[in-house]
């Protein structure tokens, strides 16, 4: 399956708050890290990551991704997602990288808010 597909697949079941399908799409155990600075973040990674996801599914009933771009390179795809219902009631910008082995996703990395919100500010006082 392409890359692209295994992305894809994992944001509809992501969608749907389907647990199981959407961990289907994700090698065990995943890694997934901040951009730029490659840290591994332990709190969703691992034996982290399905607790995680239950935990977000289950508090989020109104929890919808939509793809804003994709870039597809290889093994590698970039999606620039905006997500409503985050955690309730939030909306997030959310830029994920993920690294997509034969079937599955291995890595991600989401790109740091921190250093996106500073880009913002920086833009806007330009």
């Amino acid at each position: 399956m392409p890359p692209e597909d295994i992305v894809a697949g994992q944001l509809a079941a992501y969608n749907r708050r389907d647990l199981e399908q959407f961990l289907s799409y994700y090698a065990d155990p995943v890694r997934l890290c901040s951009f730029p600075s490659g840290e591994e973040l332990a709190d969703l990674s691992g034996p982290a990551f399905r607790p995680r996801y239950q935990a977000l599914f289950e508090s989020s009933p109104n929890l919808r991704a939509t793809v804003s771009s994709r870039i597809t390179l290889g093994d590698i795809v970039i999606d620039e997602e905006l997500v409503t219902g985050f955690m309730g009631d939030r909306t997030i910008q959310a830029v994920a990288i993920y690294q997509v082995g034969p079937d599955k996703i291995e890595r991600v990395w989401f790109v740091d808010r921190g250093l996106a919100a500073r880009d913002q500010r920086r833009e806007e006082q330009q």
